[in-house]
């Protein structure tokens, strides 16, 4: 029985190396005719072959010189969530010298890991439903562009798994638990105490969480090792800044081997009360697209990937961070 995820994966990195002829060949392979393709913001949603290949692999491989993709999870598994289907999600970087603008972004003229999370509903060996969340901030960090007054955590390049097997993992039987656990953590995770922000059962011998967990976040927040650390460097200043913010709106959860993964499109509601990232606080309702990324060992939680569309997020509270990365 053909893996599914293996032939999509081998399809993606294909069309990286493909001229311009085989990407419309590899482009009808791999996806279907009706496709929706939805990027993060400032890119957007494209609903034909052609758009797939003018908005998305074009401008990428002009801004990327020698462009190609370097998977560091790749996973697939039927959705838990009702709307079901198969789906493929995978943790990347898009690797080149950054020599052209790219949507918006100026260049640098030197390497870059652009970050990207992906979720694909694959149907009859097709995917029919795409999407991506581009870390835009991150890229403008690397490039010496950043645009916002502070940053919490240490920013860094996402590493793979410690484990070294994200890639097409073989432990199907532990596929139910590991989703299992996260989602467990998600109930829990969404009631906390306003004064401590400490939520029921994350921590401790029963907790969810491993106690040498590392949490890597978008460009903004950084990353973080230990619950302490994920405390300080984004749980309190984001529940500050957002204290009734509502999240787990997710359209895919699913679980393969040692990993799972969820996201949402947007996956929460909030209301802006607080300073964030040095951007005063507007009292705006807002929506957060979110995609997490997780892998776990003996039970718990050891390493959590995320990806959040902060130029979305940032727009709605009147702040263009592409425009004010540009103005640098």
């Amino acid at each position: 029985m053909t893996d599914q995820r293996a032939f999509i994966r081998q399809g993606l990195m294909d069309l990286f190396s493909a001229s311009d002829g085989q990407e419309k060949a590899l482009i009808n392979k791999y996806f279907s005719r009706s496709c929706v393709f939805d990027i993060s913001a400032p890119v957007g949603q494209f609903t034909s072959h052609e758009e797939i290949s003018e908005k998305f692999f074009q401008p990428l491989k002009n801004a990327l010189s020698h462009v190609h993709r370097r998977d560091e999870i790749f996973i697939g598994g039927d959705n838990r969530r009702s709307n079901g289907g198969y789906w493929i999600s995978c943790l990347t970087h898009y690797v080149g010298n950054f020599n052209r603008s790219l949507w918006g972004v100026k260049p640098s003229n030197h390497l870059v890991f652009l970050r990207s999370g992906e979720f694909y509903r694959v149907e009859n060996g097709k995917i029919v439903e795409a999407k991506l969340i581009i870390d835009f901030l991150d890229l403008m960090r690397q490039a010496g562009r950043f645009p916002l007054p502070s940053k919490l955590g240490t920013e860094m390049l996402f590493p793979g798994p410690a484990t070294h097997d994200g890639v097409l993992p073989m432990a199907s039987e532990l596929s139910e638990s590991s989703l299992n656990v996260v989602e467990a953590m998600l109930g829990d995770l969404h009631v906390f105490n306003p004064d401590t922000f400490t939520s029921k059962g994350q921590t401790g011998d029963d907790g969810y969480w491993h106690d040498d967990m590392l949490w890597y976040g978008p460009g903004g927040i950084g990353s973080n090792f230990r619950w302490e650390g994920f405390h300080q460097d984004h749980r309190a200043p984001f529940l500050t800044a957002f204290p009734d913010r509502k999240g787990g709106d997710h359209y895919c959860r699913i679980g393969d081997g040692n990993y799972a993964a969820v996201s949402g499109w947007p996956s929460m509601t909030m209301t802006h009360k607080g300073d964030y990232l040095g951007i005063k606080a507007t009292n705006k309702p807002l929506t957060l697209r979110v995609m997490d990324f997780y892998r776990c060992h003996t039970g718990k939680i050891a390493e959590n990937w995320v990806c959040l569309d902060y130029v979305d997020l940032f727009s709605q509270m009147g702040v263009d961070l592409i425009k004010e990365a540009a103005n640098l």
